[in-house]
Order: C-alpha cells, then sequence, then structure tokens
C-alpha cells in the first residue's frame, strides 16, 4: 500500500496528553504543526485555547480529549467538559468509554453517556476510546457496535494509558469489520513508524494517533521510502 505525504499527514493526530505537560509545550506542537501540516492536534481541554490561539484560521484542527483517561465521571462533567473545548477552539471530540458501566453489564448507562456528548458535541465529530487492551474479542466487537449505534462518528483503540497500550492491526481490523466501511477507524498505541502508520491504515483506519515524536519519525519514514 501507498499513500502520498498530503494523504498521511491528513491523517495524523498528534497528542500530547501527559499530565506534566505544560503551555509552552501545548504552543510548541501547534507551531510544529504549523511548519509540518499535521492534519489534527489532539489535547486536553484545558490546552484547547492556546492551541487555538495559535492555529485560528489555519486547516488543521483540535481534538478536544474529555473525561480522559479514564471515562469515569458523570455525563453531566463529560458534556460540560465538552462544551468548554467547543467554545475555547475544538473541532472534534475524543471522549473515553464509561468501561466500568460497559464490563459491568449496564450497557445503557455507557451508550446514553456516549450519546449525550455526541449531543453536545453538535454535529462535530466525536471519536470514543474503546480501550482495546482491558477487553477480549467479543467485548471488542460488543463497543464498537456500541459507539457506532449511540452515534458517534469514530471507534478509536486506546488512550495510551491503559496496561500494554498497542494498537494492533487485529483489532483495527475486528473494529472495521464490525462498523463498516463509513465510519471512522483511529489506530492509536505505540504508533511511532511509517511501517506501523501504514499498516494501521491497511487495517482499516482512517486516522492515526501518534506523539510528536512518533510523528516526527512517521514523516522520515515516508520520506526514506520515497526517496
Amino acid at each position: 500500500m501507498d499513500i502520498t505525504k498530503d494523504e498521511m499527514l491528513s491523517m495524523m493526530d498528534v497528542a500530547i496528553l501527559e499530565p506534566i505537560t505544560t503551555e509552552a509545550q501545548i504552543r510548541s506542537l501547534a507551531e510544529e504543526t504549523l511548519r509540518e501540516r499535521y492534519g489534527f492536534v489532539c489535547v486536553h481541554s484545558l490546552h484547547v485555547k492556546p492551541c487555538f490561539e495559535i492555529l485560528k484560521g489555519t486547516p488543521y484542527k483540535i481534538v478536544g480529549c474529555v473525561g480522559f483517561p479514564m471515562g469515569i465521571i458523570k455525563t453531566s462533567v463529560k458534556v460540560a467538559e465538552v462544551e468548554g473545548a467547543l467554545a475555547d477552539g475544538a473541532s472534534e471530540i475524543d471522549m473515553v468509554l464509561n468501561l466500568g458501566a460497559f464490563l459491568g453489564g449496564n450497557i445503557q448507562l455507557a451508550g446514553d453517556d456516549i450519546a449525550a456528548v455526541v449531543r453536545a458535541a453538535g454535529g462535530r465529530p466525536v471519536k470514543v476510546i474503546i480501550e482495546t487492551p482491558y477487553l477480549n474479542r467479543d467485548q471488542k466487537v460488543a463497543a464498537s457496535r456500541l459507539v457506532k449505534d449511540s452515534g458517534a462518528a469514530f471507534v478509536k483503540t486506546c488512550t495510551g494509558f491503559s496496561p500494554d497500550p498497542m494498537a494492533l492491526y487485529e483489532d483495527v481490523r475486528l473494529i472495521r469489520q464490525t462498523v463498516g466501511p463509513e465510519m471512522g477507524v483511529k489506530a492509536s498505541g505505540r504508533m511511532r513508524s511509517y511501517h506501523r502508520f501504514i499498516s494501521m491504515v491497511e487495517a482499516g483506519a482512517n486516522r492515526v494517533g501518534l506523539g510528536p515524536s512518533g510523528a516526527r519519525e512517521t514523516v522520515r519514514g515516508w520520506e526514506r521510502a520515497h526517496a
């Protein structure tokens, strides 16, 4: 499989989400996005505004993370966080599935939680992280179906904070087979090379989450492959 550099960049969600992230680092990532032309910057809701101050009026969009990374907060709090992130300039929302509700059999609560965030997003894409490292095959299928049925735009694999948070080719392919060809699938988890990026796209991802160093290495890998 081959893609153009512009196609690759347009699929990149480049994230800084560590708890020690400073505003200076957020601004640096936004400036790097202007230079490197990453499609999306993914940050905590608190950091949307300083990022938007730099990217406003450009083609590059900001993804605000809500209920991150645990997902176990009241729906009303997630909704308030969505509203704040959108007011500060976010174009998309990444949220975390309420795994405790889902695994405990309270599917109604887990689904209602997603649906409330989707409504609050007002038509902006919502990506729901199902944390694949915690789930078996049947649970991955059920979670993906729940996300689709709840009106979200994407199923996403990992936050990066779960045990061994690696997006697997098999998981991405399974999610794609479950949700069909039209829904978005985001692969996130140890994306640090062009080879990994391409393997996720081949499996069915149309968005890939990376850290800044992984994004830079992926770009270098594309350039080496096309030299």
